[in-house]
């Protein structure tokens, strides 16, 4: 598990996560990092643009809704 999964599985576990979705996301990240850095500055890019970070992670994660079902 790299450092970055560590952080990530740390922060949701004190967002109050179930485990299982945890685990699914962690996963889903070890399996294509680039992928989230992509998610992470485009939705940076829309928070910059005035929308709040719900918002723009949703449609960002709308764009990208094929590629994170594959990593499913």
């Amino acid at each position: 598990m790299s450092i970055k999964s560590f952080f990530l599985k740390q922060m949701m576990k004190m967002k109050g996560a179930p485990q299982e979705q945890i685990d699914q996301v962690v996963g889903m990240f070890e399996k294509d990092p680039e992928l989230f850095k992509k998610i992470a500055a485009e939705a940076q890019v829309k928070m910059k643009e005035g929308k709040d970070q719900m918002t723009a992670m949703m449609e960002v994660s709308q764009k990208y809704q094929k590629e994170l079902k594959d990593l499913m």
